[in-house]
């Protein structure tokens, strides 16, 4: 007999969603809906601000492109655009060349003192990039100490600011580059040695193709760096302007708001580019190291290492001498007429109204932007990578949450101007408030953090998941019972991330500051504005020993953390 099954209706289809939808799925829905709210309130909508903007005259009114035809008929403003690209392109050189061999030397010899190199050459991280440039005015500027050795050159402009841009990009490349050549399988230099090639052939048929996917995410990272960098042009830049410091100019200096949007624009795509062209690479990158690998372990070469451990002492002398003239600058009564070492500088009252506030302001910042930053981050990227349905709500998410990567500091900031600063916003209640500074900071950083979020979520297996659902287990238990324990070191790692760049950066929130809401690394800016290179010093030391002192500690927990919640990684 035949039979033919009646078409569900759409109130059938209703219910069986309706049954589909457990708590744990209606908690899930909720927690994605409300991150995309705050991420596309935080993110598009003060880029579309910022772009409305640049279409705008002063009175308000629709203009088209005419704010771009007039920026490009300025030649000290077209001259910029080419003097960003050249900075970008000379600095990723050679920061290229100096990080791929720092970490070649720390991850293919055998040279000594491999930890302690590792930690110089991480150091400059911990620093604002106005440390640098204000430690080159103590070495090579009018009154510097070694200010022959530029050989009749001004450190005020290009040498000045590529110095300081090297300085302080260096650790980031570095990171990324030991990373990549870390990992190698030691079968193909075996197989390269019975075939009897030679070391300098091996290196460039072997090691360099290994690690190229690296080292262009390593060049592209450096070039968005640099030329999104505000502080290090601002402080040692002279006559020589950028597109970073022309914003700046623009809006603080003669309030032209449109003509700061136009500049935000022409910023905005060279790091968009960049950022396009590292996803490319990395949906090309291709794992080479399998279950089948043996991992290279570096056998003893004495002229290798030696040369190895020369490259990176050399290195790390010239970041030691960095850091150390900065904190000699800072320590010196009033440079260079009285060179009496004192804590004067430190007095921060005497020289700005404002005394150690700003300090206190961004440990405040600092502080909320590691609690808040970390539980939005890590439960977002949880919700992505272990939710179980609502999958195109997940994969929005994803894409806003990698968004931020690839939008520079002082466009986000200028954005924030216009999205928050309009009486028609409700939520302009926040603007000129220490909560837009945290939010802004944590916008600023999110991709990072959640890319970290994101890989120690893979790690888990996803059994964990399956078994949880068969007994029946509440998913937001599984959440506090065993993804939180056990991905506690990564957690800790964007903390600690937060914490530090939200003491280090003056890029995002140069713009959004009030007076009760001062931060340290713009009140460095200030100071230094104000010729006041000793008390500028002094605060940027404060911050450097801020970072450092919150990294050792990170250093101490987690040795805690793996002995109490990590047993299950060890055999």
């Amino acid at each position: 007999m035949n039979t033919q099954t009646a078409p569900i209706t759409t109130r059938q289809r209703l219910a069986q969603f309706s049954a589909s939808l457990s708590k744990d799925n209606l908690i899930l829905g909720t927690v994605l809906l409300l991150i995309l709210a705050i991420l596309g309130t935080f993110v598009i909508g003060p880029l579309f601000a910022m772009l409305q903007k640049s279409v705008l005259n002063a009175d308000g009114e629709f203009v088209g492109l005419a704010n771009f035809v007039t920026y490009f008929a300025s030649p000290a403003l077209w001259q910029s655009l080419q003097n960003t690209l050249t900075l970008g392109i000379i600095v990723t050189l050679c920061v290229g060349l100096l990080s791929f061999g720092y970490a070649f030397a720390l991850t293919r010899s055998c040279m000594p003192l491999k930890g302690l190199f590792s930690i110089l050459g991480s150091a400059p991280i911990l620093a604002p990039s106005l440390l640098p440039a204000i430690s080159l005015i103590y070495l090579f500027g009018n009154q510097g100490i070694a200010k022959d050795l530029l050989m009749g050159h001004s450190v005020y402009g290009p040498i000045g600011i590529a110095m300081g841009l090297i300085f302080w990009t260096f650790p980031h490349a570095v990171m990324i580059l030991t990373t990549s050549l870390r990992t190698s399988d030691a079968r193909l230099y075996e197989a390269a040695k019975a075939l009897n090639t030679s070391s300098l052939k091996t290196f460039f048929i072997v090691t360099l193709p290994a690690a190229k996917y690296g080292l262009i995410s390593t060049l592209i990272v450096v070039f968005t760096l640099v030329v999104c960098d505000f502080g290090v042009p601002k402080v040692i830049g002279g006559s020589y302007n950028v597109l970073a410091t022309d914003i700046f100019k623009q809006v603080v200096g003669q309030q032209n708001f449109s003509m700061g949007a136009v500049t935000s624009v022409l910023l905005l795509l060279p790091a968009l580019l960049a950022f396009v062209a590292d996803r490319w690479v990395q949906k090309k990158q291709q794992g080479l190291f399998d279950s089948r690998s043996v991992a290279y372990v570096p056998t003893p070469s004495p002229v290798r290492d030696g040369l190895c451990f020369l490259f990176c002492a050399t290195l790390s002398v010239m970041i030691l001498a960095v850091i150390g003239m900065a904190v000699y600058g800072s320590l010196v009564t009033f440079w260079p007429w009285n060179l009496t070492l004192s804590l004067n500088n430190y007095n921060f009252e005497q020289f700005s109204t404002y005394g150690w506030e700003p300090y206190f302001n961004s440990l405040h910042l600092s502080g909320m932007v590691a609690l808040l930053g970390t539980v939005v981050i890590f439960i977002g990227a949880y919700c992505i990578e272990k939710g179980r349905l609502f999958a195109p709500l997940r994969s929005l998410l994803q894409m806003l949450a990698i968004l931020p990567m690839a939008v520079p500091g002082m466009v986000l900031g200028l954005g924030y101007i216009f999205f928050f600063n309009d009486q028609a916003n409700p939520l302009t209640m926040l603007y000129g408030t220490m909560a837009i500074l945290v939010i802004n900071t944590v916008i600023h950083y999110y991709t990072v953090g959640h890319m970290t979020a994101l890989t120690a979520l893979k790690q888990l297996p996803a059994e964990v998941e399956a078994i949880s659902a068969s007994i029946k287990m509440p998913q937001y238990k599984v959440f506090f019972k065993v993804t939180v324990p056990v991905c506690l070191p990564a957690i800790l790692d964007i903390a600690v991330y937060l914490f530090v760049n939200a003491m280090t950066t003056t890029s995002a929130i140069v713009f959004l500051y009030a007076t009760d809401t001062l931060p340290a690394s713009v009140s460095v800016l200030n100071m230094d504005d104000a010729g006041q290179t000793g008390p500028a010093a002094a605060m940027a030391v404060m911050i450097l020993l801020t970072a450092a002192g919150v990294k050792l500690l990170q250093v101490g927990s987690h040795q805690l953390i793996e002995r109490y919640t990590q047993a299950w990684r060890k055999r």
